[in-house]
């Protein structure tokens, strides 16, 4: 489904990925790992479109994302749900999700009705404005927000970054949910108990190039404390 390859990127003259690669298949979780400030968030920009690659490519059912804008990237059927969640403060809840829904569908998967059964707590904050949740909601929020395109694949960067540890596990809940309705997965988290859990296989990053990748069965604890430090 996404095949990356030798993706290279930089903030101006400072390059930041030198050589990342890895593969989501359809109906897979896959993680990006590392500590902070390898490069993972900038992974994400550069298959978004909100960074330009300097090189390699990033393949999503045969369409070369490289060089397209984030909207194009987003038609194609990704749906991402960004760091700081950035939600639409001064809108509500249903004003947010429905700023996003895909009309290239003759019958949607997620629908507003869907994503209220899904998401309960939203449906009875529908009509309150986004500066009026709680780190929970508007993190639910995010997410519906990118079901609402129909993605093909969503990218959850830090999803469950701030929440606490009851929020955090209903966050884990309702991915895990999702996996086994067959939704592609591709995730940044610090959280690495739920991670391995969840996901199908992972990759490490550390200084912009992959230093590992494999399944969770893979991930021992020797290389947790080389690449990760937990």
């Amino acid at each position: 489904m996404l095949a990356v390859e030798h993706l290279q990127s930089a903030y101006g003259p400072a390059q930041v990925l030198f050589d990342i690669g890895f593969r989501v298949g359809a109906g897979e979780v896959v993680t990006l790992l590392g500590r902070n400030g390898m490069g993972k968030t900038t992974t994400i920009q550069t298959i978004m479109g909100l960074l330009p690659a300097t090189g390699g490519s990033a393949v999503f059912d045969d369409l070369s994302l490289v060089g397209l804008p984030p909207h194009r990237i987003a038609q194609a059927g990704l749906g991402l749900v960004p760091e700081g969640r950035q939600i639409f403060p001064t809108l509500t809840v249903e004003e947010n999700l429905i700023a996003t829904a895909a009309s290239r569908f003759a019958a949607p998967r997620w629908t507003l009705d869907a994503i209220y059964d899904f998401f309960p707590q939203l449906a009875g904050r529908r009509q309150h404005m986004g500066n009026e949740l709680s780190g929970g909601e508007q993190q639910m929020l995010a997410i519906g927000r990118a079901l609402m395109t129909n993605p093909k694949l969503l990218i959850l960067d830090e999803a469950t970054e701030g929440l606490a540890p009851m929020l955090r596990l209903d966050i884990w809940k309702c991915l895990a949910r999702l996996k086994d309705e067959g939704q592609a997965i591709l995730i940044v988290d610090k959280h690495l108990s739920a991670l391995v859990k969840l996901a199908d296989r992972h990759t490490i990053i550390e200084k912009g190039h992959v230093v590992w990748s494999g399944t969770s069965a893979a991930l021992d604890r020797k290389i947790m404390e080389r690449y990760l430090q937990v």
